[in-house]
């Protein structure tokens, strides 16, 4: 699988300044996006899952950016941090409830970033997301958005196998709708996603 990293992280930081700050990052597990961070004073990485942190502290290592995160395994709406921005890192439409997460945020920080994917995206309909994200990107109109710029990339798997790998744990509905390439190789599918800042 391979998605143009590079150039999501590029449309990161020219749509916020981590320059210096203190970021708590939510859905940071993993790890994917991590260069973002290298030019903030500190990034509080915090995901619910222990698997997506421990791949977190292995991208760190390989990045040499270990000593400017720190994970916390936790539940966002128990958390109680302080930062001067909390991130949502494509994981906004994954919360129960949209809007009292970004509340929520607003108690942690005076700023909220959120990059996720956008409603018409193809890849979150493969994903079985699709209702999710735009139920997320609904809950955002009620809030004075500072800046909202939308942006496409491509997915792209060399075969079925690889694209049923990354889906696997979306559920039925993903599993039904990426049949169709079953017999494919060099399978491209579009994605569209948003950075909004509140």
């Amino acid at each position: 699988m391979a998605i143009d990293v590079q150039k999501i992280i590029k449309n990161l930081l020219s749509a916020y300044d981590f320059s210096g700050r203190t970021i708590i990052a939510v859905g940071g597990g993993g790890g994917q996006f991590i260069e973002y961070g290298r030019s903030a004073r500190q990034i509080l990485a915090l995901d619910n899952d222990a698997e997506e942190l421990r791949k977190l502290r292995e991208n760190l290592k390989k990045a040499g950016l270990e000593d400017r995160f720190t994970p916390i395994l936790g539940d966002f709406f128990e958390a109680r941090l302080k930062g001067d921005g909390v991130l949502f890192e494509f994981c906004l439409h994954e919360m129960p409830d949209p809007k009292a997460a970004v509340r929520h945020a607003q108690t942690m920080a005076p700023d909220v970033i959120i990059i996720d994917h956008w409603p018409d995206s193809v890849w979150s309909y493969y994903t079985g997301e699709d209702r999710k994200v735009a139920g997320s990107w609904a809950a955002l109109e009620s809030f004075s958005l500072r800046k909202r710029q939308k942006y496409d990339a491509v997915h792209f798997f060399r075969d079925y196998d690889e694209l049923y790998k990354k889906l696997k744990d979306q559920g039925e509905p993903s599993l039904s709708r990426i049949e169709k390439f079953r017999s494919q190789k060099d399978i491209s599918i579009p994605m569209s996603y948003s950075i909004a800042v509140i």
